[in-house]
């Protein structure tokens, strides 16, 4: 059987995108199960490996089936949009912007063709995208649009640390506004089959409520009791196990304890700040990030797409300081679940 082939878009030039993706593509176990190739400016790939000291060599290629997958050799399909003399490195531009967007335009597509089993995505700057025209709030809304989906959820993981979110990239006022019940039944509904198909038999999923101490009875908002309480209740009557809502300051340990699998966020802090106090690790005096652990998944798209969890850190862009560990990652969950999931399992789930 065909080693998987998976399609990693290095995510904005001028960030650590394709400075993690050559680092990630740089050890051995990598290539163990499955075939990456990279869809990004030959030439920004090339500026890194020398930044980097790294012995690796490129591989052009136009057909995804026709790469080398050998470690020591980078595969890259080449779309030639970004010389790294036309843009500064930790700097926000038009350039940039439109690259990053057309690699990701581009890993969809391969995806959707079926010429590719998995997408991953490194870093992108939404300030940069938009900037070149493309009015997408992140990458899971790109995705949502070339697919055709409008029902998916963005789960960010660290090993059997979960978190979905029922809203992400939207201000906090608009967050509130986007709770309803059936917004909130939806995104239950989609966590559990995914964990399911992950290999976990009967999922427990816990409900975060929107306000402290999860409304307090009504006392500090009516959310959980007009729309997050009647959701789960649903959701029971599916046949989900999930139970709440739970106040957020309290239910992610009980997570991390092993009463949980996953936790259903309302909101996009809610559920990235605990993921990332988990994850990430900073050395001050060092100056550097020890460790930058997990990912992030995409739920109800026909597709697999699997992401750093982490942004473009433009602050120490080609400097070679980037850590790799979440992009490794990425790579290795997408080749594990590409290898096991047939089409027909995807639907609706990854």
């Amino acid at each position: 059987m065909k080693k998987p082939l998976i399609a990693i878009s290095t995510g904005d030039p001028a960030g650590i995108g394709p400075e993690i993706t050559v680092k990630a593509l740089n050890l051995k176990k990598v290539y163990r199960n499955s075939r990456p190739f990279v869809v990004c400016d030959a030439r920004v790939i090339e500026n890194i490996i020398k930044i980097c000291r790294l012995s690796q060599e490129i591989n052009i290629i136009e057909d995804p089936e026709k790469g080398l997958y050998r470690y020591g050799t980078i595969d890259i399909l080449d779309i030639k949009n970004a010389d790294p003399v036309s843009f500064t490195s930790g700097k926000v531009s038009e350039i940039t912007g439109n690259a990053s967007f057309e690699y990701v335009k581009k890993v969809i597509g391969l995806a959707m063709e079926h010429k590719a089993d998995a997408t991953v995505t490194g870093p992108i700057n939404k300030e940069a995208i938009h900037l070149a025209g493309h009015n997408f709030a992140g990458h899971t809304e790109i995705y949502a649009h070339f697919t055709g989906v409008s029902n998916y959820a963005m789960m960010l993981a660290d090993k059997n640390f979960r978190v979905v979110h029922v809203n992400t990239h939207a201000s906090m006022l608009e967050s509130i506004r986007r709770i309803t019940k059936e917004r909130v039944y939806n995104t239950i509904r989609l966590v559990d089959e995914a964990l399911r198909k992950m290999g976990i038999e009967k999922p427990r999923i816990a409900v975060n409520g929107l306000n402290p101490h999860a409304g307090e009875n009504g006392l500090f908002g009516t959310e959980e009791s007009e729309h997050i309480i009647p959701a789960i209740e649903q959701a029971k009557k599916a046949g989900i196990d999930a139970d709440g809502p739970h106040p957020p300051d309290t239910i992610f340990p009980k997570m991390k304890g092993g009463q949980y699998d996953v936790v259903v966020c309302m909101y996009h802090d809610q559920g990235h700040i605990p993921i990332k106090l988990l994850g990430f690790r900073y050395d001050d005096r060092k100056k550097v990030w020890k460790g930058v652990s997990g990912i992030n998944i995409t739920l109800g798209l026909p597709v697999i797409r699997v992401s750093v969890d982490h942004g473009t850190a433009f602050d120490i862009a080609l400097k070679d300081k980037a850590n790799p560990e979440s992009m490794i990652q990425a790579i290795m969950h997408a080749a594990k679940f590409s290898s096991f999931k047939t089409r027909s399992d995807l639907h609706d789930i990854f």
